[in-house]
Order: structure tokens, then sequence, then C-alpha cells
């Protein structure tokens, strides 16, 4: 599939802001299964500096920074994205035992193994507690296959929880989440990456954005689609694969990758700090549009 991912976003401020720092994580990331065009980005203000770089993880980071006064910026970028069908992993794929996998991360002296070791600690979004290993547990009986048991977790958290945008803020405590068994894919992929570092496994998050469909008869909406989020298991000896408990399914070619991290906190789209603004308005639109042309932005 071919897709023409448009992302804009809009701060508008009650007083000026005389000058911005900003980090945006809205570049999709190449990978095995997926393959990228240069994006095209317009800033409004037009920054007076702005670079690409990597982070730890090796997401693309656009900096910029404003240095005039200004009291609203915009912030759109554009990419056309090839997914391939193709995975590392599907539904049929084998794996060792969960508890082999776990030993292995605690053991094995493989730099990719030790690498994937940070996936398995704390984060600022996911604190490990006892009542997520509780949670998982029914899922992880002794010897089940570590893919065979993430799948089941990833769809009981599709069958048990409700999906509810206005439950949950960045803030709602994940304790809260598994309690009132309801949230957003945000909320549904942490939920899951908690549940497997308490039983000793490596799990990141990973966001990007997902095909949605109209009702049939109805017009495609502009702007109406959403980033999307959900997991990578790390599968020692072999790599990550991937789980969306959202949509009860393995992402394959509707899911477009964008960055990975230990939660949301490192795969935030736009962060940044400022001088002024007073209280602000956000608003984000998305479309992801199959593409058989590349669209073109209009210069800033």
């Amino acid at each position: 599939m071919r897709y023409t991912i448009t992302h804009r976003t809009l701060y508008q401020y009650s007083s000026g802001v005389a000058l911005c720092h900003n980090e945006a994580r809205l570049l999709p990331r190449e990978t095995p299964w997926q393959l990228c065009r240069p994006s095209q980005t317009r800033i409004k203000p037009r920054p007076a500096l702005s670079v690409e770089r990597r982070d730890f993880f090796g997401n693309r980071i656009l900096y910029f920074a404003i240095q005039d006064v200004h009291w609203r910026l915009e912030v759109t970028v554009a990419t056309e994205v090839r997914v391939l069908d193709e995975r590392p992993f599907d539904e049929s794929s084998l794996s060792p035992p969960w508890e082999h996998a776990c030993q292995m991360l605690r053991e094995d002296p493989d730099p990719e193994i030790i690498e994937a070791r940070l996936f398995g600690l704390d984060s600022p979004f996911v604190v490990v507690r006892p009542t997520f290993r509780d949670y998982a547990e029914p899922s992880f009986p002794p010897g089940r296959p570590l893919l065979e048991a993430v799948a089941d977790l990833n769809q009981r958290i599709y069958r048990e929880f409700k999906y509810d945008p206005h439950f949950t803020t960045v803030a709602t405590p994940l304790d809260e989440v598994l309690r009132e068994r309801r949230g957003v894919c945000q909320d549904f992929a942490h939920l899951a990456i908690a549940c497997l570092r308490a039983l000793g496994l490596a799990a990141r998050y990973v966001s990007g954005y997902l095909e949605t469909l109209p009702p049939p008869g109805q017009p495609r909406l502009v702007g109406a689609d959403a980033s999307h989020a959900w997991l990578a298991v790390y599968v020692p000896g072999a790599g990550w694969a991937e789980f969306d408990p959202t949509n009860n399914c393995m992402p394959k070619e509707k899911h477009v990758t964008l960055a990975w991290g230990r939660d949301y906190g490192d795969v935030a789209p736009l962060r940044g700090v400022m001088t002024g603004g007073g209280s602000h308005s956000l608003k984000v639109a998305v479309d992801v549009e199959p593409s058989p042309e590349p669209v073109k932005l209009k210069p800033s």
C-alpha cells in the first residue's frame, strides 16, 4: 500500500510568543517493511533554524526555532509512504516459551539482547505494579509460546476494554485504565507493555497512523483520521513482533510506523519550550490517504 500522510498541528496563543524551540517527531522512519519518500514540511511562521537529526531510538526528529513574535504556530508535514505486506512475524510465527524468553533477556550476553533490556524497565508512563502481572498471568501459563501468549493478551484487552476517547488524557494513571477498563489506543498499548514488563519481558511503544475508511456511501472527511499507537514485544534472537490491542491484530500494510520508544513520552509528535504565549488552544488534523500521486504543499 502507498499512502500520503499529512499531519497538521495548529497552536493559537492568548499572547505573543517571543521565542520557541521545538522538536517534531512527525517524519516516518524507514524500516525493512516501510519505504519513505522525502517529507515536505511547512512551518508558519518561518523558523530561523531548522535541522533534522536522529534521537536515541533512531527516530527522525525535526528541530526548529522561531525567533519572531507570533500568536500562532502551524506545522504541516506530508510524507509519501509505501508499506509492504511482509513483516518479520505473523500469526503463525514460531517463538520460544515465554519463560525461556525472560531467561534469555536476563542472562544472554548478546549485544542485541542487552540493548532490548532497556525496554523491560520502568519508564515515565509505564511503571510496573503487581496488578499488571496479575492481569497478564491468565494469558501466560507455563510453557506457552511467547507470541501465542502475547496474542491472547492482545485479544483480552480488545474484548474487555472499551474504547472511550473522553475518559482519559495523557496524564491518566495506568492503574485507573486497568480498574475502569476503558481508554484509547495509547492507554491500551501502555497497558500491554506494563503487563509484559511485569512478567520480565521487553516491550516498546510504537506510534504511527492507521488507514481508516468512512461508512459506506459517505465521503472521506479531510483531517478526520488520527494518530495511532500499538506495541512490539522482543523475541530473543529473532526481533520485535508488533501487536495492536485496539484492533486485535498484528500490524500489516494498513499500519504506518512513525516512531518508537519506551512509551508515549519518547515519541510525542511535537514538544518544545517558549517564552510568552499565555494560554493556548491546540488543533490536530491527520489524513491517511491511499495515494497514486504524492501531494505538494504550498510554500510558506
